[in-house]
């Protein structure tokens, strides 16, 4: 039987993670590039990178398809980096092609002196 963190594990090995570093690198830059937060709305009220696309966890796969390209550039980010890797492999079994999970997630990227928008 597996553990969460097995899981985790597992997904991790098989996704694309980025640095807060290089997403605020993109992001200052002004590439284009979708930052989709898929943390639930108790959190983004708190705050959120500017002009991310929203979509919580439990409603991404009913919700993205009619938002974001397949073939658009996405960085997917949660609180810490959990949530966004399961979310972004199923974006990946969906067919979306660039698709890279927030390693550290909101946290990091604040952290780190991000912008944030309320």
């Amino acid at each position: 039987m597996k553990t969460g963190q097995d899981l985790l594990n597992e997904v991790k090995a098989r996704i694309s993670e980025t640095s807060v570093a290089s997403a605020l690198d993109s992001y200052r830059r002004r590439e284009h590039i979708v930052f989709l937060d898929v943390r639930d709305p108790n959190e983004t009220n708190l705050g959120r990178i500017p002009s991310a696309l929203v979509i919580s966890r439990g409603n991404l796969e009913a919700r993205v398809e009619a938002l974001v390209p397949r073939d658009a550039m996405v960085i997917v980010y949660c609180s810490n980096g959990n949530r966004s890797a399961f979310a972004a492999e199923t974006l990946e079994m969906m067919g979306f092609r660039n698709v890279t999970s927030l390693r550290e997630g909101f946290r990091g990227w604040t952290d780190a002196g991000g912008d944030v928008e309320d």
